[in-house]
């Protein structure tokens, strides 16, 4: 299955290793995430085309035909330059879209402000795993009802069992025993790695804790992990966004991704 866009390859391959199903139906892919079915980036329509006069009715009629118990849409589009086509029916539909950035590195310089107070270590206990799991409920940026705790908890153990299963590394900064920045570095074993879900907690930022993170995990998975090329997704509009320019990591693509919530 060939897919041109470095950040969909990536997001794919991590998918397809914590268990998600692939369908190739040649004008798109299905994605289907049967252990986390409210994950929208674990059940989503990755199309190979942009959006051409008329296509948002027919992908969304599309979508309930492969998702029929599906409360969300989420569409992506396997491109790098960020063209939508025709994006007035898109934004006439409801749709909010994402336009991400996929940035690369080969090698990171030093964060200008290190931090040397807090502990960098990888993530393995229960307890490290339950503070992963606090961490991100406390930075999400949406309401943390139920749904998004299950959510949260069943995204987390498959990360936690890809690492346990040797496809990556989970790593945290620690003051004391206390988790303030984590986030996750997968591999595919040729020369790729991709971060997940950097995270820090809102007391922890501006003190240098997450660019030490980033450098740290990016140094290990440069000499140790074997990689040769670090792969990050990030918010264009994010200011973490110059944190990882500033560590070495440069613009390559864009992403687009495309959501419509469950109805309230």
């Amino acid at each position: 299955m060939e897919i041109k866009s470095l950040g969909y390859r990536t997001d794919l391959l991590l998918l397809e290793l914590s268990g998600s199903e692939f369908q190739d139906a040649g004008e798109y892919v299905v994605i289907r995430t049967p252990a986390n079915p409210t994950y929208w980036w674990g059940n989503f329509l990755l199309y190979r085309s942009i959006f051409a006069a008329g296509d948002v009715k027919s992908r969304l009629e599309t979508y309930r035909a492969e998702f029929p118990a599906g409360k969300h849409v989420a569409f992506g589009i396997d491109s790098v330059d960020g063209e939508i086509g025709a994006e007035d029916e898109v934004a006439a539909a409801g749709f909010t879209v994402d336009r991400n950035v996929v940035m690369t590195a080969s090698h990171v310089v030093a964060p200008r402000r290190p931090n040397d107070e807090s502990t960098y270590r990888f993530i393995t206990s229960d307890d490290d795993w339950e503070q992963v799991t606090q961490l991100g409920l406390a930075t999400a940026t949406m309401e943390v009802d139920d749904g998004y705790v299950e959510f949260t908890r069943r995204r987390d153990a498959a990360h936690r069992a890809l690492v346990e299963a040797g496809h990556g590394k989970w790593f945290g900064a620690f003051d004391d025993d206390r988790l303030q920045s984590s986030l996750g570095l997968m591999f595919d074993g040729k020369g790729l790695a991709r971060f997940q879900h950097v995270q820090t907690h809102p007391d922890a930022r501006n003190r240098g804790i997450a660019s030490t993170l980033v450098h740290h995990a990016s140094t290990y998975g440069l000499t140790d992990g074997g990689a040769r090329t670090l792969v990050m997704v990030a918010d264009p509009e994010y200011l973490a966004i110059r944190l990882y320019r500033a560590l070495g990591f440069q613009d390559t693509e864009t992403q687009l991704q495309f959501t419509l919530p469950p109805a309230s």
